[in-house]
């Protein structure tokens, strides 16, 4: 990458790491509301069974999109470690420092971007 002079490139691994592992955290936090809802109609409520399926259904979806979150950050990681952080990976053109710097784990530039969105 071109903008490396702009960019302390230590200090976006450092961010990603952290995020990194407080997703993990949060992975660990929430695994109770992801288990599966026992139906025991003797021991709980139709109402109570509904919500704890949505409940559970609320941490399935919250946890695919840290997965998601997770894979952009290795993903960003792997791009650092090989010398190809900042380049985007659609198109090869740099991608702008104030943009790595918001978000480190992107993977494209903003005319990529929104060509994809």
């Amino acid at each position: 990458m071109s903008n490396d002079s702009q960019i302390d490139l230590d200090l976006l691994k450092q961010k990603l790491i952290a995020e990194r592992r407080e997703l993990h955290h949060d992975a660990e936090v929430s695994a109770a509301e992801r288990a599966t809802v026992v139906l025991d109609q003797t021991t709980v409520g139709r109402l109570s069974r509904m919500d704890a399926l949505q409940t559970q259904a609320m941490a399935l979806e919250t946890e695919r999109r840290r997965e998601v979150e997770l894979k952009r950050i290795d993903m960003a990681l792997k791009r650092m470690d090989a010398g190809e952080f900042g380049a985007c990976t659609s198109c090869g053109e740099d991608i702008q420092p104030k943009r790595l710097i918001m978000d480190p784990a992107t993977p494209v530039c903003v005319d990529c971007a929104s060509k994809s969105g």
